[in-house]
């Protein structure tokens, strides 16, 4: 089991994603560039909310519901695949945990993956 010192990486996903990432309810993570990513990672809430209002719905949810622009837990990556049906690769995700205190990170995020600093 990795601890938070062995994080090193981070990937910017929109809420309320990274909340169905948390709860175990989204096992992948769509993407149009491949990765050889097999550990565990950051999950950063981007600032800007995901602009699906059925998304919020199921989830019983609106805009502002969840914390945005911080790290808000971590999830490992054990696969990537090809994805004919969405055209685009999937990240399988495993073992999504939720950090009790929000991290902050000084630099700026980056849309995919990206190593965030602390002070």
């Amino acid at each position: 089991m990795a601890s938070l010192r062995e994080v090193r990486r981070a990937i910017s996903i929109r809420q309320p994603l990274v909340e169905q990432i948390l709860r175990g309810q989204k096992k992948f993570e769509y993407r149009s560039m491949n990765t050889n990513i097999r550990e565990r990672i950051y999950l950063y809430a981007s600032a800007n909310p995901f602009d699906d209002p059925e998304t919020w719905r199921k989830m019983k949810m609106q805009p502002g519901d969840l914390p945005t622009g911080v790290i808000v837990g971590t999830v490992e990556i054990t696969d990537c695949d090809w994805d004919d049906k969405a055209g685009c690769y999937a990240y399988t995700l495993a073992n999504p945990r939720r950090l009790s205190v929000h991290l902050v990170p000084t630099n700026h995020p980056q849309p995919v993956f990206w190593r965030p600093q602390f002070r």
